[in-house]
Protein backbone atom coordinates (compact mmCIF):
# COMPACT_ATOMS: atom_id res chain seq x y z
CA UNK A 1 0.00 0.00 0.00
CA UNK A 2 1.17 3.33 -0.30
CA UNK A 3 3.28 5.02 2.26
CA UNK A 4 0.66 7.16 4.88
CA UNK A 5 1.94 10.43 3.78
CA UNK A 6 1.83 9.82 0.14
CA UNK A 7 -1.51 8.59 0.28
CA UNK A 8 -2.70 12.06 0.77
CA UNK A 9 -0.35 13.73 -2.15
CA UNK A 10 -2.02 10.97 -4.42
CA UNK A 11 -5.26 11.94 -4.01
CA UNK A 12 -4.01 15.74 -3.69
CA UNK A 13 -2.57 14.60 -7.03
CA UNK A 14 -4.64 12.50 -9.17
CA UNK A 15 -6.54 14.56 -12.42
CA UNK A 16 -10.20 13.71 -12.87
CA UNK A 17 -11.62 13.96 -16.01
CA UNK A 18 -15.22 13.79 -17.06
CA UNK A 19 -17.32 10.97 -16.27
CA UNK A 20 -15.24 9.73 -13.39
CA UNK A 21 -14.55 9.38 -9.67
CA UNK A 22 -11.23 8.06 -8.10
CA UNK A 23 -11.71 5.89 -5.08
CA UNK A 24 -9.07 5.27 -2.48
CA UNK A 25 -10.05 2.34 -0.18
CA UNK A 26 -9.59 3.14 3.68
CA UNK A 27 -10.65 -0.35 4.55
CA UNK A 28 -13.46 -2.05 6.64
CA UNK A 29 -16.07 0.40 4.77
CA UNK A 30 -13.76 3.12 4.80
CA UNK A 31 -13.12 5.04 1.58
CA UNK A 32 -12.19 8.77 0.05
CA UNK A 33 -13.71 9.53 -3.08
CA UNK A 34 -12.51 12.42 -5.27
CA UNK A 35 -14.39 14.33 -7.87
CA UNK A 36 -13.77 17.34 -10.23
CA UNK A 37 -14.59 19.37 -7.26
CA UNK A 38 -14.24 17.93 -3.66
CA UNK A 39 -12.79 14.94 -1.37
CA UNK A 40 -15.28 12.72 0.31
CA UNK A 41 -14.21 10.42 3.13
CA UNK A 42 -16.50 8.02 3.94
CA UNK A 43 -16.96 6.21 7.05
CA UNK A 44 -13.26 6.04 7.91
CA UNK A 45 -11.71 3.89 10.99
CA UNK A 46 -8.10 4.64 11.03
CA UNK A 47 -7.55 3.95 14.46
CA UNK A 48 -7.03 1.17 16.62
CA UNK A 49 -10.23 2.00 19.05
CA UNK A 50 -11.90 -1.13 18.68
CA UNK A 51 -9.07 -3.41 19.43
CA UNK A 52 -8.44 -1.54 22.83
CA UNK A 53 -12.56 -0.87 23.96
CA UNK A 54 -12.81 -5.14 22.83
CA UNK A 55 -9.58 -6.98 22.58
CA UNK A 56 -9.01 -10.29 20.10
CA UNK A 57 -12.49 -9.49 18.24
CA UNK A 58 -11.06 -5.81 16.98
CA UNK A 59 -7.54 -6.60 16.17
CA UNK A 60 -7.00 -5.06 12.99
CA UNK A 61 -5.26 -7.09 9.83
CA UNK A 62 -3.61 -4.21 8.92
CA UNK A 63 -1.96 -0.57 9.88
CA UNK A 64 -3.90 2.37 8.51
CA UNK A 65 -3.53 3.53 5.27
CA UNK A 66 -2.97 6.91 6.42
CA UNK A 67 -2.91 8.16 10.07
CA UNK A 68 -6.14 10.85 10.80
CA UNK A 69 -4.33 14.07 11.56
CA UNK A 70 -2.61 13.54 7.81
CA UNK A 71 -6.30 13.85 6.54
CA UNK A 72 -5.83 17.19 5.28
CA UNK A 73 -7.56 17.81 2.35
CA UNK A 74 -11.34 16.70 3.00
CA UNK A 75 -14.14 18.48 1.90
CA UNK A 76 -16.78 16.41 3.66
CA UNK A 77 -16.46 13.49 5.76
CA UNK A 78 -20.11 11.26 5.26
CA UNK A 79 -20.73 8.79 8.28
CA UNK A 80 -23.40 5.98 7.56
CA UNK A 81 -23.98 5.43 11.49
CA UNK A 82 -22.70 5.25 15.06
CA UNK A 83 -20.73 2.07 15.20
CA UNK A 84 -16.96 2.67 16.15
CA UNK A 85 -15.79 1.34 12.51
CA UNK A 86 -17.94 3.60 10.78
CA UNK A 87 -17.86 6.47 13.39
CA UNK A 88 -14.16 6.20 14.96
CA UNK A 89 -13.62 9.22 17.37
CA UNK A 90 -10.00 8.51 17.43
CA UNK A 91 -10.46 8.96 13.87
CA UNK A 92 -12.89 11.74 13.60
CA UNK A 93 -11.78 14.62 16.01
CA UNK A 94 -8.02 14.68 14.52
CA UNK A 95 -9.62 14.08 11.10
CA UNK A 96 -11.97 17.91 11.62
CA UNK A 97 -9.01 19.43 13.07
CA UNK A 98 -7.20 18.65 9.88
CA UNK A 99 -9.59 19.59 7.38
CA UNK A 100 -11.09 22.65 9.53
CA UNK A 101 -13.11 23.57 6.50
CA UNK A 102 -15.01 20.14 5.85
CA UNK A 103 -18.63 19.53 7.02
CA UNK A 104 -20.16 16.27 7.97
CA UNK A 105 -23.28 14.16 6.53
CA UNK A 106 -24.79 11.68 8.55
CA UNK A 107 -28.12 10.89 10.64
CA UNK A 108 -29.30 12.77 13.80
CA UNK A 109 -27.83 9.86 15.67
CA UNK A 110 -24.37 10.74 14.85
CA UNK A 111 -24.85 14.55 16.31
CA UNK A 112 -24.26 14.04 19.39
CA UNK A 113 -21.05 12.31 18.98
CA UNK A 114 -19.98 14.96 17.07
CA UNK A 115 -20.56 17.78 19.54
CA UNK A 116 -18.68 15.25 22.01
CA UNK A 117 -15.72 15.82 19.39
CA UNK A 118 -15.75 19.80 19.27
CA UNK A 119 -17.51 19.64 15.95
CA UNK A 120 -19.62 22.44 15.90
CA UNK A 121 -23.06 22.08 14.15
CA UNK A 122 -22.61 24.31 11.62
CA UNK A 123 -20.38 21.55 9.87
CA UNK A 124 -23.03 19.20 10.64
CA UNK A 125 -25.71 18.34 7.51
CA UNK A 126 -27.99 15.71 8.26
CA UNK A 127 -30.31 15.51 5.24
CA UNK A 128 -34.34 13.47 4.94
CA UNK A 129 -33.56 10.27 3.66
CA UNK A 130 -34.70 9.98 -0.10
CA UNK A 131 -34.29 13.53 -0.36
CA UNK A 132 -31.24 14.55 -2.72
CA UNK A 133 -29.05 17.41 -1.64
CA UNK A 134 -26.34 19.15 -3.48
CA UNK A 135 -23.14 19.38 -0.98
CA UNK A 136 -22.83 23.19 -0.91
CA UNK A 137 -19.40 24.05 -2.80
CA UNK A 138 -19.65 21.04 -4.97
CA UNK A 139 -21.24 19.64 -7.84
CA UNK A 140 -21.73 16.01 -6.05
CA UNK A 141 -25.42 15.67 -5.29
CA UNK A 142 -25.88 13.01 -2.41
CA UNK A 143 -29.66 11.12 -1.70
CA UNK A 144 -29.40 9.79 2.25
CA UNK A 145 -30.83 5.98 1.69
CA UNK A 146 -32.40 3.89 4.66
CA UNK A 147 -30.35 0.76 5.38
CA UNK A 148 -30.57 -2.00 7.95
CA UNK A 149 -28.61 -3.29 10.60
CA UNK A 150 -30.43 -5.53 11.21
CA UNK A 151 -33.74 -3.29 11.34
CA UNK A 152 -34.66 -0.27 9.27
CA UNK A 153 -34.83 2.13 12.96
CA UNK A 154 -36.55 5.46 12.54
CA UNK A 155 -36.84 8.42 14.75
CA UNK A 156 -38.90 11.01 14.33
CA UNK A 157 -36.40 13.60 15.31
CA UNK A 158 -33.48 11.58 14.77
CA UNK A 159 -34.41 9.82 11.25
CA UNK A 160 -32.96 6.61 10.30
CA UNK A 161 -30.25 5.06 12.57
CA UNK A 162 -28.57 3.37 9.57
CA UNK A 163 -28.00 4.94 6.13
CA UNK A 164 -26.20 4.67 2.99
CA UNK A 165 -25.30 7.00 0.01
CA UNK A 166 -26.52 7.36 -3.41
CA UNK A 167 -23.93 10.02 -5.10
CA UNK A 168 -24.19 11.51 -8.33
CA UNK A 169 -21.34 13.05 -9.50
CA UNK A 170 -19.64 13.90 -12.63
CA UNK A 171 -21.27 11.61 -15.03
CA UNK A 172 -20.88 8.82 -12.42
CA UNK A 173 -23.66 7.65 -9.79
CA UNK A 174 -22.10 5.54 -6.64
CA UNK A 175 -23.65 4.10 -4.22
CA UNK A 176 -22.12 3.17 -0.55
CA UNK A 177 -24.49 1.07 1.23
CA UNK A 178 -23.06 1.68 4.76
CA UNK A 179 -24.10 -1.23 7.04
CA UNK A 180 -27.16 -3.19 6.19
CA UNK A 181 -28.85 -6.51 5.20
CA UNK A 182 -31.86 -6.95 2.44
CA UNK A 183 -34.84 -5.39 4.04
CA UNK A 184 -38.47 -5.26 2.64
CA UNK A 185 -38.74 -2.54 0.02
CA UNK A 186 -34.51 -2.55 -0.04
CA UNK A 187 -34.67 -3.96 -3.65
CA UNK A 188 -38.04 -1.45 -4.94
CA UNK A 189 -36.41 1.16 -3.63
CA UNK A 190 -32.82 1.13 -5.43
CA UNK A 191 -35.25 0.47 -8.57
CA UNK A 192 -36.72 3.18 -8.02
CA UNK A 193 -33.62 5.36 -7.55
CA UNK A 194 -30.74 6.12 -10.47
CA UNK A 195 -29.27 3.02 -11.15
CA UNK A 196 -25.81 3.67 -9.79
CA UNK A 197 -22.50 2.25 -11.99
CA UNK A 198 -20.68 1.69 -8.47
CA UNK A 199 -21.58 0.36 -5.52
CA UNK A 200 -19.77 -0.87 -2.39
CA UNK A 201 -22.07 -3.05 -0.35
CA UNK A 202 -20.84 -4.99 2.82
CA UNK A 203 -20.50 -8.63 2.71
CA UNK A 204 -18.95 -10.11 5.54
CA UNK A 205 -21.99 -12.27 6.13
CA UNK A 206 -23.36 -13.11 9.63
CA UNK A 207 -24.11 -16.31 11.73
CA UNK A 208 -24.63 -16.76 15.00
CA UNK A 209 -21.73 -17.48 16.56
CA UNK A 210 -20.33 -14.23 15.90
CA UNK A 211 -23.61 -12.86 16.96
CA UNK A 212 -23.83 -14.56 20.44
CA UNK A 213 -20.06 -14.80 21.61
CA UNK A 214 -19.08 -11.34 19.51
CA UNK A 215 -22.00 -9.47 20.25
CA UNK A 216 -21.54 -8.47 16.63
CA UNK A 217 -23.96 -7.56 13.78
CA UNK A 218 -23.87 -8.71 10.77
CA UNK A 219 -24.01 -7.90 6.84
CA UNK A 220 -24.97 -9.76 3.10
CA UNK A 221 -24.30 -12.83 2.70
CA UNK A 222 -22.17 -14.16 -0.09
CA UNK A 223 -24.89 -15.27 -2.30
CA UNK A 224 -27.12 -12.20 -1.48
CA UNK A 225 -23.91 -9.82 -2.60
CA UNK A 226 -24.40 -11.62 -5.63
CA UNK A 227 -27.93 -11.68 -6.08
CA UNK A 228 -28.60 -8.27 -5.26
CA UNK A 229 -25.95 -7.11 -7.34
CA UNK A 230 -27.50 -8.98 -10.23
CA UNK A 231 -30.95 -8.11 -9.30
CA UNK A 232 -29.96 -3.76 -9.57
CA UNK A 233 -28.01 -4.14 -12.60
CA UNK A 234 -24.74 -2.21 -10.90
CA UNK A 235 -21.75 -2.13 -13.48
CA UNK A 236 -18.98 -2.69 -10.89
CA UNK A 237 -19.07 -3.79 -7.11
CA UNK A 238 -17.18 -3.50 -4.38
CA UNK A 239 -17.45 -5.91 -1.31
CA UNK A 240 -16.69 -4.19 1.24
CA UNK A 241 -16.70 -4.45 5.32
CA UNK A 242 -14.65 -8.15 5.44
CA UNK A 243 -10.86 -6.94 5.42
CA UNK A 244 -9.69 -5.39 8.45
CA UNK A 245 -10.99 -7.74 11.49
CA UNK A 246 -9.62 -11.17 12.06
CA UNK A 247 -12.31 -12.29 13.77
CA UNK A 248 -15.33 -10.61 11.27
CA UNK A 249 -14.18 -11.81 8.03
CA UNK A 250 -15.53 -14.80 5.83
CA UNK A 251 -12.74 -16.42 3.21
CA UNK A 252 -13.20 -14.05 -0.29
CA UNK A 253 -13.16 -17.18 -2.05
CA UNK A 254 -16.74 -17.43 -0.95
CA UNK A 255 -17.29 -14.17 -2.20
CA UNK A 256 -16.03 -15.08 -5.74
CA UNK A 257 -17.61 -18.62 -5.66
CA UNK A 258 -20.80 -16.77 -5.08
CA UNK A 259 -20.84 -14.01 -8.13
CA UNK A 260 -19.22 -16.85 -10.32
CA UNK A 261 -22.58 -19.11 -9.64
CA UNK A 262 -24.63 -15.78 -10.14
CA UNK A 263 -22.97 -14.35 -12.67
CA UNK A 264 -19.09 -14.89 -13.58
CA UNK A 265 -19.58 -11.91 -16.08
CA UNK A 266 -19.80 -9.59 -13.18
CA UNK A 267 -17.36 -7.04 -12.77
CA UNK A 268 -16.02 -6.98 -8.72
CA UNK A 269 -13.43 -5.12 -7.38
CA UNK A 270 -11.68 -5.82 -4.05
CA UNK A 271 -10.33 -2.76 -3.01
CA UNK A 272 -7.18 -2.95 -1.11
CA UNK A 273 -6.45 -0.87 1.52
CA UNK A 274 -4.47 2.30 -0.14
CA UNK A 275 -5.38 1.08 -3.68
CA UNK A 276 -6.71 3.53 -6.36
CA UNK A 277 -9.69 2.21 -8.04
CA UNK A 278 -10.29 4.77 -10.86
CA UNK A 279 -13.82 4.56 -12.35
CA UNK A 280 -14.60 6.14 -15.89
CA UNK A 281 -18.10 5.64 -17.24
CA UNK A 282 -18.15 4.09 -20.83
Amino acid sequence: MPEQRSLIEQIENTPIIPNSLAVWGLGQMGLAVKGPDAVLVIDPYLSDLVGERFGDWGTRLFAPPVQPEQVTNADYFLISHEHLDHFDPATLGPAAAASPEARFVTTGWCADLLADLDIPQGRVILPTALEPVTLPGTSARVTVLPSAHYEKEYDEEKGYRWIGFLIEWNGVTFYHAGDTIIYPGYIEMLKALPKADLAMIPANGRDHFRETDGDLTGNLLPIEAARLTQEIGWDVVIPGHNDLFVKNVIPAAELVSAFERVDPRQKVKFLQPGELYYYVKA
